[in-house]
This record gives C-alpha cells, structure tokens and sequence, in this order.
C-alpha cells in the first residue's frame, strides 16, 4: 500500500472512532463502563469492520476479550457478527459492522451495553446508508441486541453512513445515558432511557452536514452533563471546524430543540477526545491536527500536532491561547516530518495513577529508520499546569518488549485507548496495529506509577482471535 493510501486511511479511522474518555462526566450513573459482565472489571470490544464472516466479505465483526485482575485474554473471548443468535441484521458484503463503538448501560439494569456502528448497512432500497445496533450486557456478557430506529426516510442517501461514529452520554440532564450517531450526510441524537427492543424516549437530527464523522463526548463546563464535539473538515475550513453542542433547556432554535451550538473558531482538528488533564475537575477538549500545512491549510505543524483547549465554568474559552504539542516540542521523542500523522488517533485516561488525565497520542505514519509508516504511540502526562511534552514516552514495535517488529505500513498507532483493565488504578494503553500481517492486531502495554511498561505486553492477532479476511482488527477500540 502506498504511503498516501494508508495515511488517508490512518486519518478516516481517527476521525471515526474517537469517543469517551474513561469514567466520563456526563455519563449517566448506572454500572461500570466496559463492565459487560458485572463482574467489576472492564471488559474491552475490538471492532473488526472488514472481517470475512463465512463465505461473507467485509460484513465486519466485534471481538469481545473479557477482563481479569490479569488483564484480558484471547481465552475468555466472544466474537459476534450479524449472524449471531438475538443480533438484528444479517451479514452481507461491505456492512462493516463493528466501524464504531461506544459503551453504556444504556437500559439501567447496570450492565454494560456495546453500541456498534455499520456504516455501510444497507436499508431497503438505500445502499450503504448506515446502521445503529445495541449488543445488551448481562452476567454472561454481550449477548442478543436490537437495532436503534433509523433516521426517517428523507434523509437515507446511498452511501450516507451516519454510523461512522458513535459516542455515549447523558447529553440533557436526566440521569439517563443518550447516543449519537454521526456521519457524512447528518448526525443524529438518541435519548434514553432505551427499552430491550432499541426503542428511546425520542430521537432526531441533530443537523444535516457533510463531514461529521467524529465524535466526542464528556463535561466541559462543570455540570454534570455531557458536551458533544463533532469535528468536521469544510472548504471553508479544512483545518477542522469545531463546535461543541451543550444543554440549553431556553434554546428553541437548535434542531434538536433544547442545545446550542458553541463555535470556537481558533481551533483545529480532525478528530478529539474529552478528559480532565489538569485535575481542576473540568474535562478539557483535546483535538488532533495529523495533517501536514499546506497551500489549502496553512495552520498546523509538519507532522501533525495536538491542542488542549481547557475547559471551565462556561466550557473552553473561545478566546484562550491553547497548548501546542508536536513532535518538536521540547521533552516529546521525535521529530516533525512530512506524512507522520502525529494526532491520527488521540484518546485520554490516567497511565500512572497521579489524578491527571495522560493523553496517548498516534502517530501512524511515523517511520523508523528505513521502515516506511511503521507507526508509534507517544504518552503526554497530564499536571496541574496542563498537558505537558516533559517526561513523554514512545512506544512502537522496535521498543524493548513490545510484541511484534516494525514493518512498512504495519501502522502501530492507528486507534489508541486509554483504559484500565485491572482495576488497579491505572490506565493501560491499548492500540490498534492496523495493517500487521494485513489482517490487524492489537497491542496492549499495561500502566504503572512510572507511565507504560512493556513487560508481560499482550498481543492479538485477527487470526488469534478466530477472525478470517483482511478483517481489518483494531481498527475500532471501544470506550
């Protein structure tokens, strides 16, 4: 694959599968996020969009590996498609189930429910225009599921994937967790409480627009509820126009009637993330800029960069100066070079255990010596003065202990999350490596009070996880 192919490819799924920070304010107050199970620790679903399922191509699939003290295990695994028993739908060429993925208990029973994406689900006469499934958690697990209710028919577009992402939480205030749904032809709101057969209390577009295949979601201003970003890339703004969308019960102009839309016409990005890094008990908003400057975009940095607009009583000031970091920052391993795509993936949780939020960043393009777009990872701590570059940490396949060794277009760093597996306090970090063997895998690098260790490192393969077909494994990492 040639190397602008693939950091294409890199930027489509940053900009698809960013979603909540880990233990999100905002998220309504029911069981254990990830906890599908019960049993207390968090359990983690890998998408694989493009897996083959029998004689199916690309009808996509979820690997869900089950948590432990230890960590997860391909052992206590379940690997679920549209062909599995009580899943609506059936698996046909290029569906994609398992694009995107998010978590909540979506029906109060305190188990964890995986909501899927299929981008490319097909609905009547309409070709690819995208499909919403909710898999139910229980003491077993996910099993069985139901599909959310469909956008109304005027607007279904062949080709509209308006799953492309999905994120979780409780937008209004009502103690019960929501969904959005985004895509290139609209996004649209859910709002729980949901029933056993996917119906919500309401649903609708939240507004009709080109571009919004990203999503985030988590509190930005204090109150409890959750913010909703949707970074969007326009000719008039291809750096990213970013708006985020809050609760306004006054407002009856919006849409979707009771939220307004907040512009910050300063920043950037293509894909974002939500997570308190300063400890001052506001979720700030962390966007990622991969893209090179060029004529058509002059902001930016070689590379890529990331920026941290800190949240407060009233959200992101529009008008603060927000931190910068790139690969030439001081304190932060690397170098910015053309094509590295440093922020194609971002994603928040505490590594070490300190009370801050630490952000991974990915960088899937990034060569290693001769070894083109083998990718890597960089951990950015989190402090009282912000996200900062001192003290950072990178982490690929040529790092002492991790599985596995760099290869061209391997891609190590294409989905990264945040997330503790052990309920130890400290978040592992866990990446998609999106072409390894041209089948995907997932790397997982357990957290320590010193930042990430590669000792007793995990790595899965499709083929470990019983997947067949370029299936494309880690390409989605649920939160």
């Amino acid at each position: 694959m040639h190397k602008r192919t693939l950091l294409a490819a890199a930027a489509l799924a940053g900009s698809l599968f960013a979603t909540l920070p880990a233990t999100p304010a905002g998220a309504a107050p029911s069981g254990l996020s990830g906890d599908f199970n019960g049993d207390g620790y968090r359990d983690l679903a890998v998408g694989a969009w493009c897996a083959d399922v029998g004689s199916v191509s690309n009808a996509g699939a979820v690997v869900v590996l089950y948590g432990s003290s230890s960590g997860v295990s391909a052992a206590r695994k379940t690997v679920i498609t549209q062909n599995s028993a009580g899943v609506p739908g059936t698996a046909e060429t290029g569906d994609r189930f398992g694009a995107s993925l998010a978590t909540a208990d979506l029906n109060g029973d305190r188990y964890a429910d995986l909501v899927v994406g299929s981008p490319y689900e097909g609905i009547g006469n309409h070709v690819g225009v995208g499909a919403v499934t909710v898999l139910w958690g229980g003491a077993t697990g996910l099993s069985g599921g139901a599909a959310l209710p469909q956008p109304p028919e005027t607007l279904l577009h062949d080709w509209g994937g308006y799953s492309f992402d999905v994120a979780t939480g409780d937008f209004d205030g009502d103690g019960k967790t929501d969904v959005t749904a985004t895509g290139p032809s609209h996004t649209h709101l859910y709002r729980g409480p949901f029933t056993r057969t996917g119906t919500p209390s309401s649903h609708g577009i939240v507004w009709e627009a080109g571009g919004t295949n990203g999503a985030a979601a988590g509190d930005l201003n204090g109150d409890r509820l959750a913010e909703r970003v949707y970074p969007a890339t326009t000719d008039s703004d291809p750096g990213g126009e970013i708006r985020y969308i809050r609760h306004d019960p006054g407002n009856k102009t919006h849409p979707v009637s009771d939220y307004v839309a907040v512009e910050l016409p300063r920043a950037d990005g293509q894909v974002a993330t939500i997570a308190d890094v300063n400890g001052d008990h506001f979720g700030d908003l962390i966007l990622g800029d991969p893209e090179d400057p060029h004529t058509g975009k002059p902001g930016g940095h070689k590379g890529g960069q990331i920026t941290v607009w800190y949240g407060g009583p009233n959200g992101p000031a529009p008008a603060q100066t927000p931190t910068v970091i790139h690969q030439d920052t001081a304190g932060v391993p690397g170098t910015g070079e053309a094509g590295d795509q440093f922020g194609s993936a971002i994603d928040a949780g505490d590594v070490n255990g300190d009370g801050y939020a630490d952000v991974a960043v990915g960088t899937s393009g990034e060569d290693l010596g001769t070894v083109k777009d083998a990718g890597a990872v960089t951990i950015l701590f989190g402090s009282a003065s912000g996200l900062r570059g001192n003290g950072a940490a990178s982490y690929s396949q040529d790092t002492a202990g991790v599985p596995g060794t760099s290869e061209p277009t391997d891609s190590f760093g294409l989905t990264v999350r945040l997330v503790d597996l052990t309920k130890d306090g400290k978040a592992e970090l866990v990446t998609g490596v999106g072409y390894e063997n041209g089948y995907g895998a997932v790397t997982i690098l357990r957290g320590t009070a010193s930042g990430l260790t590669a000792t007793n490192a995990k790595f899965f393969t499709a083929r470990d996880v019983s997947l067949k077909g370029d299936a494309a494994f880690g390409w989605a990492i649920g939160r």
